[in-house]
């Protein structure tokens, strides 16, 4: 540390003597008044009082002076610290040159009225009062209970939020539920009714397909009695079952062609007595057996309705009848006459 000039010595105050203590203990503060004593300020001393006392004035002396003999005082702790050590007032010793750091004026220090710039949040909270303590935590209490109604908000807003999230996602599965069970539903009566439209459509079509073919195909005979089906079983006939359509009627009724034909056959057949056989153009074999009489020859062409012969009891026969039988493509082994009849639109 660079050495200054040594500090200026302070004058003496008034009514000190020369050779008395440094800084006036021990001393005499005039000519009337005791020896002086260690002064200790309090409140109570240093509080002005109206009345019998008055405050004492400013000394003449240059502000910084012995006038603030607490200012002097300071000011030399803090001198004596930056040195290095410790200065220590001694009784009798003249005082000791100290060197320091150049300072502003002792007077310029204290006095100054310019306050350094800085936060003026107190460093603690020495000389407040309880009620400003209080108040203190006052705000303090009621800034945490703020957050926390904060925070408890904020998590409340979360779950209302995933409430009302949910209660969206789960409306909203519902509703495709319900239409895709709409939509299942309407697609479902949409076939149903697109199949029974389809299935009127060939109703009405093999109606007026069999309307038409009625007009083509003829019953073989009239005045009958249907006495024998396809397929039945007895010991009238050889093979052990009926192979025919049987048409009860009296000797005589007249046979006709149930639809055009070539007829390939006509004349006396064994056990089917007198037969004719008509040709159909698909092929299709009509035999008209047990005849009394024939009517055509073979190789005729004959149409729907006409006369071929008349119903008779000739052949294997127990009385008069038509037996028919239905041969598909001039096959050996016939089918059911009664369901080919009503194939054509007849019912017999």
């Amino acid at each position: 540390m660079a050495s200054n000039r040594s500090a200026t010595e302070a004058p003496p105050m008034p009514g000190q003597r020369g050779d008395s203590d440094t800084f006036g203990y021990g001393g005499y503060n005039g000519e009337d008044e005791g020896p002086w004593q260690e002064w200790n300020p309090t409140e109570e001393s240093i509080r002005p009082v109206r009345g019998r006392h008055r405050v004492a004035k400013k000394s003449g002396l240059a502000r910084g002076g012995l006038a603030r003999s607490s200012t002097v005082l300071g000011v030399g702790v803090i001198a004596a610290v930056g040195a290095g050590g410790m200065a220590t007032a001694q009784t009798g010793k003249p005082p000791v040159s100290i060197s320091m750091p150049d300072m502003p004026n002792v007077g310029s220090v204290f006095d100054s009225e310019d306050e350094p710039a800085g936060s003026s949040t107190p460093l603690s909270n020495a000389g407040m009062t309880g009620a400003d303590a209080e108040q203190g935590a006052g705000n303090a209490g009621e800034a945490l209970r703020a957050r926390i109604m904060q925070q408890a908000e904020s998590q409340q807003d979360a779950v209302d939020r995933a409430a009302a999230l949910a209660a969206e996602s789960a409306a909203a599965k519902k509703a495709a539920e319900a239409a895709a069970k709409e939509r299942e539903e309407a697609e479902a009566k949409a076939a149903a009714a697109k199949k029974k439209a389809e299935e009127e459509a060939e109703k009405k079509a093999e109606a007026e397909r069999v309307a038409e073919l009625a007009k083509q195909f003829t019953l073989p005979t009239s005045s009958y009695t249907i006495t024998s089906t396809f397929g039945q079983s007895g010991a009238y006939w050889s093979s052990g079952q009926h192979t025919g359509l049987d048409f009860a009627a009296p000797t005589g009724t007249p046979i006709k062609a149930i639809h055009n034909g070539t007829i390939t056959e006509a004349g006396w057949s064994g056990s089917y007595g007198y037969r004719t056989i008509l040709t159909l153009d698909d092929g299709t074999e009509l035999w008209f057996a047990h005849q009394s009489s024939i009517s055509v020859s073979v190789g005729q062409k004959v149409a729907s309705g006409d006369v071929i012969g008349r119903v008779g009891a000739t052949g294997n026969v127990t009385g008069a009848h038509l037996h028919l039988e239905v041969h598909p493509g001039g096959s050996a082994t016939g089918i059911d006459p009664m369901a080919w009849l009503q194939s054509k639109g007849i019912n017999p």
